[in-house]
Parts: structure tokens; sequence; C-alpha cells
């Protein structure tokens, strides 16, 4: 009796492995590794058409492959060699001429040690339409993943047009409507070929089918529609060009399939194929078509998900860029540049419009007598909500910019706006729980004439300074907190500090947000960001290589030196230092009428010098004819003491230990011989005249009564001059005027 397990001798002796890959009802190839064929089952010799033991001559690439085949024995072999699995699909050619579709798979052939010494083909006939079905279902994921991948119009058509030429078509059109007019957006073709030029229209064009045309009745009825093969039909074509193009490539058969989303019709998707590419089958049917509107159908929704998104991104970039100076006037002593980026959002994150527009801003202010303010800023976070905030903080330093304080003034009233920009927010307790913005801001004064530059810097990145081709960052030994953010009993003007330096000629500054040097790795890039320590040596580096370019180039080039995407809003402004010295001339006097004449008779003869024209020269010396004499009759008239300290009652107790001021004693002189400064300026537009005294009163219109002999001096100069003002200086004010050497 035998047990379980025990066989005949007979059967035991027939199953040997040849016996078993003789009956086995599968194809079963062995080659070395160099792709010689060593044996192969007699279902492979019915299977590839083959006939008899291999010889020396048989290899994988003569296996019978169909010619577009034969680049897969290749890369079969290199596959399985390094250890993969390969396993596809390609047609087979027997010696009687008959096709065959195989379905195959190579593992590799190893020897006892382990190492790769051959490779083992097993394969048999596979069902077309089996496999058609799943090149369908990869060809529907391919294109969801495409469609999916990106949020930009132009970049999901183009993407659309990659999977299906030349896969699925010779020839892929993709038209979308704009108004009424169709426009051809996509442009696609085998194996890069281009039709002869005025032969088809290209992409930009207008697209017009005939009536009849099966396009036209895509569009019309809204349907799919497959022409099998154009030598059973005929259809009107859209041009005599267009036909003979058509000939002459062979077309063969075709399919337009509407895009339609929410009730609308988009556009159009038109496939073809012809005999650029050899296939089976150059015959569309009813399965392709089908497929086709599918494809259609997720186009469509990805078309109009990209129009709705460019559309909004426009809106949001057009609100970003009019909340920011479009263009500067002409500065003089000063050359300026700026450009302004939104961050392009990744594809595969969606976030959409909140990665398009954000808080970074910058400006240049023009101030009195020809001085100039320098603004950089950036508002915490991205958004509408950011760039709102940006527009009112933006708003708010020029309205305050034009009282020409110090910039840490100006930075100190700013920080305490700062914090009643935002709506009260309260708990359910009632107390307040707002949160200010967080705002850096750097702001500069900048004075072409001395070229000196003043600055406050409320924790922003320092700007870089580019001297004789040397690129460092500005020295900036006191930096405040953000606006926003400072402690409960620290007054501002103990956080923000001016700071003061002079720029040598052709001397370059350039201001950035953290968006320049904040950037993620390309989707194409492996890798971690760039440090900010690499990166700005990066920006250093490319600046110091267009030092000596116009402030445009280094405005482009500071743009592009960080390599990645733009993760962040980015704003740059760049400013230089004109080379030549600016004209102007300053004396002071004794604050005396009889100093009128001499002061008018000394800008007469500046103007002279600087060949302002007569008119204009005359219309100056008139005003500083009056401007003078305001300040004369008021500082004569003044009996505010200047630097004098009176105390009544008995003296106090003093303490060495008490902090002391140096004041004046009780035999110095209380006020000495009054004073006014008058500086004139020379522009390229406009001359600038400034009257400098030790009053604190700010001078006001008044109107004058008709007996009255004053009050009309400064009406006279608010009608005559371009722009006039007055300002605070640290040992009184200034009063200052403009007037263009040229108009009316």
């Amino acid at each position: 009796m035998r047990s379980w397990g025990d066989l005949p001798q007979d059967i035991t002796e027939r199953m040997t492995a040849e016996a078993i890959l003789e009956q086995t009802d599968m194809a079963v190839v062995v080659a070395d590794r160099f792709s010689n064929i060593l044996y192969w089952n007699p279902f492979a010799e019915r299977l590839f058409g083959k006939s008899g033991k291999p010889t020396a001559k048989d290899s994988l690439a003569n296996l019978g492959m169909a010619d577009k085949d034969r680049p897969v024995a290749g890369e079969l072999a290199r596959h399985v060699l390094r250890g993969g699995v390969w396993e596809g699909t390609f047609d087979v050619i027997r010696g009687d001429g008959t096709m065959v579709y195989v379905r195959a798979q190579a593992v590799p052939m190893r020897h006892p040690s382990g190492s790769v010494s051959g490779i083992v083909l097993t394969a048999r006939e596979a069902m077309r339409s089996n496999e058609r079905e799943k090149d369908r279902i990869g060809l529907l994921e391919r294109i969801g993943e495409r469609l999916a991948g990106s949020l930009y119009l132009e970049e999901t058509l183009d993407r659309v047009a990659d999977v299906l030429v030349p896969q699925f078509a010779d020839h892929c059109f993709i038209e979308l409507f704009e108004g009424n007019r169709l426009i051809r957006k996509v442009s696609r073709h085998a194996h890069g070929w281009q039709p002869p030029a005025d032969a088809w229209k290209g992409v930009g064009d207008e697209i017009n089918y005939p009536p009849g045309h099966y396009a036209e009745s895509a569009l019309r009825y809204q349907e799919t529609v497959l022409v099998e093969d154009f030598s059973q039909v005929s259809f009107p074509a859209t041009s005599e060009a267009a036909a003979r193009v058509c000939a002459e490539v062979g077309i063969t058969s075709a399919i337009a399939a509407p895009l339609c989303a929410r009730g609308e019709v988009l556009g159009l998707l038109y496939l073809a194929l012809s005999n650029l590419s050899d296939r089976s089958s150059h015959h569309y049917d009813s399965f392709d078509r089908d497929l086709v509107g599918a494809i259609a159908t997720r186009v469509a929704l990805a078309v109009d998900n990209a129009l709705l998104f460019e559309e909004e991104r426009h809106t949001a970039e057009s609100f970003q860029k009019h909340l920011l100076p479009r263009d500067f006037p002409e500065f003089d002593g000063l050359q300026v540049a700026a450009w302004y980026y939104p961050a392009a959002p990744l594809p595969s994150r969606g976030q959409g419009i909140q990665t398009q527009v954000g808080g970074d801003w910058y400006d240049v202010i023009p101030l009195s007598a020809g001085r100039v303010g320098i603004v950089i800023g950036d508002v915490e976070g991205r958004g509408a909500k950011a760039a709102a905030i940006m527009g009112q903080l933006r708003a708010a330093l020029r309205a305050f910019a034009t009282d020409d304080k110090p910039p840490a003034d100006i930075l100190t009233k700013l920080d305490e706006w700062t914090r009643i920009v935002v709506e009260p927010e309260r708990d359910e307790y009632g107390a307040d729980v707002s949160s200010p913005p967080i705002v850096t801001c750097l702001y500069m004064v900048y004075d072409a004439w001395s070229r000196q530059l003043s600055y406050a810097n409320a924790g922003h990145a320092p700007p870089l300074l580019i001297v004789d081709g040397t690129v460092q960052e500005l020295d900036i030994s006191e930096v405040g907190h953000p606006l926003g953010v400072r402690a409960k009993g620290m007054h501002a003007d103990l956080v923000y500090k001016e700071e003061t330096r002079t720029l040598p000629p052709g001397a370059t500054l350039l201001l950035y947000t953290d968006g320049l040097v904040d950037r993620r790795p390309p989707r194409d890039a492996d890798g971690t960001p760039m440090s900010d320590d690499d990166a700005l040596r990066t920006l250093c580096d490319t600046l110091a290589k267009v030092a000596n370019e116009p402030v445009e180039r280094i405005a482009e080039a500071a743009s592009r030196a960080i390599p990645g995407e733009i993760d962040d809003d980015m704003a740059i402004l760049v400013v230089r230092s004109v080379d030549d010295d600016l004209e102007f001339e300053e004396r002071t006097f004794p604050a005396q009428p009889i100093m009128v004449g001499e002061a008018r008779r000394m800008a007469a003869e500046a103007f002279a010098s600087w060949q302002v024209p007569e008119e204009r020269a005359e219309l100056a010396c008139l005003l500083v004819s009056e401007v003078v004499t305001n300040v004369v009759l008021h500082a004569a008239n003044s009996n505010v003491p200047r630097r004098a300290l009176v105390l009544d009652g008995p003296p106090l107790p003093f303490d060495e230990s008490w902090d002391t001021w140096d004041f004046p004693g009780a035999d110095d002189e209380v006020v000495g011989d009054k004073e006014f400064t008058l500086r004139l300026r020379r522009g390229k537009k406009s001359i600038w005249v400034e009257v400098f005294d030790q009053d604190l009163r700010l001078p006001r219109i008044r109107s004058a009564g008709e007996n009255d002999e004053g009050g009309r001096g400064l009406y006279l100069v608010d009608q005559l001059a371009a722009r006039w003002g007055s300002r605070p200086t640290r040992d009184g004010k200034a009063v200052w005027f403009e007037i263009n050497i040229s108009g009316h």
C-alpha cells in the first residue's frame, strides 16, 4: 500500500523539467546574458512561428517582434539583467505573415551563487480587447493625474495633448471660445510633424468650421462625433489648403468632442489618426468615441477650473498691484527700480487664490526740498486680508511721511496705528482679544544734495549695499521690534532708533522682502531648500556680477538669483545715488530786516549761475523775499526764550547722585543774535528754497483784512509755488517751497 504522495515509477520518470515544459500551455523562452536564445518549448514554437531547436542566430531581438516593438527587446534585457521583472505586450509577426498579440513576463535566471546568468521569458497570446480596455483605463488615469497637477490653463491643455499624442492620436487640437470666437489653444502632432504654413490654423488663430462639418455638428448638438473612415464619407473642408494637407498626411479617422461644463460649451477637443504612425489599426470605433467623450468631460471640468482660477488670480494680482505704486516720478540724484512678484502656488497643494497675494509693499515718497522717503515692508501672512492691511499701512505711512519727521518718529506713529487697524475682537467675557498684524518695515530718508541717508528699522532684513562691485549688508545696529508686537510698558521711542550715514557716489541699495530668499525647491528637483546664509551668499554673488548695470537690470537679476519656486510674494526696490554732485548754495544771515535784500541778491546770483529762466528766477526771488521777511518779522517779535531755564522760589537741595543736564548758568546769555539760513537747491526740473530759523512755531496762512499791511506773504507763496510747506528741525523749523523751472 502506497502512502500519500507516492507516485508510480512510470509517472516519476516522466516528471522531468523538460517534459513539463514541453506540455505546458504557455511559451517559455530561455536566453543568456547576451539575449541569445538557448531554449524554447513547443508552445513557444507555435506562438512565435518557429520550428526546431534554437540556433546561434536566434535572439530575443529576432523572436518575431514587429518593427515598432523592436526596442522592447533591449528594454526587457536591460531591466531583467539588473535583477528586475519586466511585463508588457507586443505584436509578433510569424513566418507565415500572420500577426499575434503577445502578453509576456520576463524574470532573471540566477546562478547558484546569486548572480544573474540569463533571462526567462514566459508568454501567451493576449486577448486584444482586454488589453485595449486596460489601455483605456490607464489613459483615463494618466489624463486625470495630469489634469489634477495644474491650475494654469495653458499648462493644463499642454498636459492633455502630451498624453494623447502619439499614444491615442496622431493629431490633437484643443480650441476654446473667447466670447463668440473659437480660438485654437493647442496644436500637437505625432513625431514632431508640423503642417505647412497657411494650411492648418495655428495656435492663437480663430477657427471657423463650415456648416455640415463634423466638428461644427459636435459643437451645435453638444455630442461627440465619430468619423470612423474618411474613405467612406465626405465633409466640407475648412479650406482647400487644409483639405490638400489632410490628403497628403493621410487622415483616416477622427473624433470631435465638445468641452461642456456647467451647461456651457467651452470649446472642442479634436483627435485624428493618420499615416504618421505605424499602428495596428488606423481607425477609431464606437468604443474610442465613448472614451474620448469621457476624456472631454474631464478636460472640460479642468478647463473650467483653470479659467475660474485665472480670473481670480488676475483679480487678486490687479488688486495687489494697484495698491502698490505703478510708476515713480523722476527724482533728482536718485535712480529707482521696483519689482513685485506674487507667489505661484504648487499645483498639488490646491490652495488657490490665498497663495497669490500678500502683504509685501514698497514705496518711494517725495518729501520737502527734493528729499525722498524710501520704504520696504512686509505684513505677516498672505491672502486678501494681508493685502488689505498692506494698503492701509502704505497710505498711513505716506500721510505720516508728509510731516517730514525723522524716520524713528514715523515708525513710532506707524506702530501705534498698526495696533488700531484691526477691528476689535472680544471673548465671551468681553475682554479685548484683538491681534494686531505683525509687520516688518524699513523707512529711510535720502537727501541727494548732502548724500545723507537716515533710517530706522522695525524688524526688517537689512538692505544690501553695492559699492564699487562689493556687496554687503547695510550696517544697522539698532533694529527695533516689528510693528504691532511692542511689549506693554515700553514706549515706541525706546524701540525705534535713527541712524545716519553718507552714501558714496554711485552707491546702490537693494531693499527686499523675505520672499526673495525663501524659495521652495523646484517641482522636478529633490532636496531641501537652500539655507538663509547660502541664499544670501548666492544673492550677493549675483549682484556683484551686475553691480554696474542699470537699476532695472539689478532688480531683474536679484529676482532670478535664488533657485527654486517663489514660496511667498516678493518685493524688490533698488535705488542708486548718482555720481555727479547736485548744485546748491547755502548762507546764514542775521535775522534783521536789512538782510532780506541780501538774501534776495544771493538767490538771484545763484539762479543766474544755474541758468534758470529769467521769469522763473524772478518768481523765485519774489517768494524768497516773502519767506525771509516772514521769518525776520516773527524772529524779531518772538519773546520765547531759547536754551534758558528759570526756577522760581528757593533753590532745590542738590544731591550729587542726581542725573543733571547742562543748563546755562545765571550769567550765561539766554538768547544770542537770532539768525536764519537760506538754502537753495537746483534740480533737473525744479529749484527748492529752504529758510531755517530757531523759532519752533510753524507758519500758517491767515486771512488778511482790507486795511492790513501784512498777512499776505504765505498766501502768495501758496498761490505761486508748485509746492510749499514747513517741517520741524532739531533747532527750530524750516520753511520751504518749490518752483518749476519750466512751465507756468
